[in-house]
């Protein structure tokens, strides 16, 4: 069972993981396709098998996180009471995924509301996590914006930053 190397499956009764697997279809993607655009119905929830996906503000905009390790999930709107995908998902190479349609998976996890319970536990984290990272992506590009480079490219280190 390949969706228990995800972060968010870890600890989770092999039972319910396969009730999980149950309701995963396995699908594969061409470089440059769009699985959703940022305000689509957030109607599945995925989970990288190999490939890798971009998560972007709109169709062109700024990229919002890359999806490239296996077992990585992503698509979370679907599961926690969002009507559209805040983002838009776009491969960037040949991919292959695991899908979830949000009620099937919810069905899941309503026949087992303790091991419910962990799975949103796990998702608030990588949640959190992605938050952090955000963050940290937000907070280097804010220094390097505001270091002077004296016109020859070289950035320096501030005393404050040393």
């Amino acid at each position: 069972m390949f969706i228990k190397q995800s972060d968010l499956f870890w600890e989770m009764d092999k039972a319910v993981v396969k009730d999980i697997m149950g309701t995963a279809v396995r699908e594969s993607y061409q470089q440059e396709e769009f699985l959703f655009h940022e305000g689509d119905p957030a109607d599945y929830f995925y989970i990288l098998i190999k490939g890798r996906v971009k998560l972007s503000i709109g169709d062109t905009g700024p990229v919002v996180y890359t999806v490239d390790n296996a077992g990585e999930a992503f698509g979370w709107s679907s599961l926690i009471g969002r009507e559209a995908y805040s983002a838009s998902g776009q491969c960037l190479k040949p991919t292959v995924l695991d899908n979830f349609h949000r009620e099937e998976f919810a069905k899941v996890l309503e026949k087992h509301p303790e091991q419910g319970l962990h799975f949103f536990k796990c998702l608030a984290g990588l949640i959190g996590n992605r938050l952090l990272w955000s963050y940290q992506m937000i907070t280097s590009t804010a220094k390097a914006e505001d270091a002077p480079s004296f016109g020859t490219g070289q950035i320096q280190e501030s005393e404050a930053a040393a």
